[in-house]
């Protein structure tokens, strides 16, 4: 049979809904209560949740995130993601974001699910397969969107499918994840996959960067020295950082600190000074002002109402 362009696109989307509805309740009896949870593929986790969420913050690591129900907000730098159940987000370096779930509720929770990335099998596909041809910029944000394509859900819907066979997890669930990775690869946000993982380009030595950066975000910086570290000229480095995070190195330290501190808050039950110390700051005024400006409210102030709601984290 043949379809036309429109009559296959709607096959197509059919196909995709029909896999998304089978995947909803599998995956909301696996999670159980509100929350993350990892699975026997440990990369591999889930996250449910019945009301939407006020903005938290979360790290997100080099990774694929797909909604299977529900629609969610996400912040880096001064850069929105909107994206549901039809597009994936996809992260290629270690980035400090606030997350806001926007739709969700006790008859339709929000569902997503989160995998990390094997950079080195990511290396190793680019090597076997020509993705050069892939669309999409090559210079640009760590960050993207991309179409939740059938090919896509039914690899996902494979990977899923392990986790009722343990026997088969260790046979089966690197060759599905490769596939996984190559349907990115292969998709309009590959390109810049590619040039982030790729070795010896200016993205990749901006990405060792970046992972230096997240280790030591608590050290005083000194932006010419994360230059020679990665290789760059401080120029070069400054515009390919901010390119792919939104932010100059010193914002994304800065970042990670007030991030670092709001989960110490919320999670320890400490005070503003002690947060402000265990993340590098040597003023607990200048703390205040960066954390007022950031989330909107002073620490303490902020806090609050997350410990009473228990939104104590972002989710993926």
């Amino acid at each position: 049979m043949i379809f036309e362009p429109d009559e296959a696109d709607r096959r197509r989307r059919k196909e995709t809904e029909q896999i998304r509805a089978g995947l909803v309740p599998r995956i909301a009896a696996f999670v159980g209560s509100d929350g993350e949870r990892v699975t026997s593929l440990p990369d591999l986790s889930f996250s449910l949740l019945r009301k939407p969420t006020p903005p938290a913050s979360y790290l997100y690591e080099p990774c694929i995130s797909m909604i299977i129900q529900g629609r969610k907000r996400v912040r880096l730098g001064g850069t929105t993601y909107v994206y549901d159940e039809s597009r994936f987000l996809l992260t290629a370096v270690n980035l400090p974001t606030t997350t806001e779930v926007l739709e969700a509720s006790p008859k339709v929770p929000y569902l997503s699910l989160l995998l990390r990335l094997d950079l080195q099998a990511a290396r190793q596909m680019i090597a076997d397969v020509d993705t050069r041809g892939s669309n999409g910029p090559a210079d640009g944000p760590a960050m993207a969107t991309g179409p939740a394509t059938v090919e896509l859900f039914d690899a996902i819907e494979r990977l899923v499918d392990l986790l009722g066979n343990p026997k088969d997890v260790p046979h089966l669930g690197a060759l599905i994840q490769r596939e996984i990775i190559y349907r990115i690869l292969t998709s309009c946000a590959g390109a810049r996959f590619r040039e982030t993982v790729l070795l010896g380009t200016q993205s990749q030595r901006t990405a060792k960067a970046i992972a230096w950066l997240r280790e030591n975000f608590t050290q005083p910086l000194r932006v010419g020295d994360l230059a020679e570290m990665a290789g760059m000229g401080v120029s070069t480095l400054y515009h390919h950082f901010r390119a792919m995070t939104s932010m100059s190195p010193l914002q994304y330290q800065k970042h990670l600190r007030l991030h670092e501190a709001r989960r110490i808050l919320l999670a320890e039950n400490v005070d503003a000074v002690t947060a402000a110390v265990r993340v590098g700051y040597e003023s607990a005024s200048q703390f205040n002002r960066e954390y007022r400006r950031m989330f909107g409210a002073p620490p303490i102030r902020d806090v609050a109402p997350l410990r009473t709601s228990g939104a104590a984290r972002g989710t993926h």
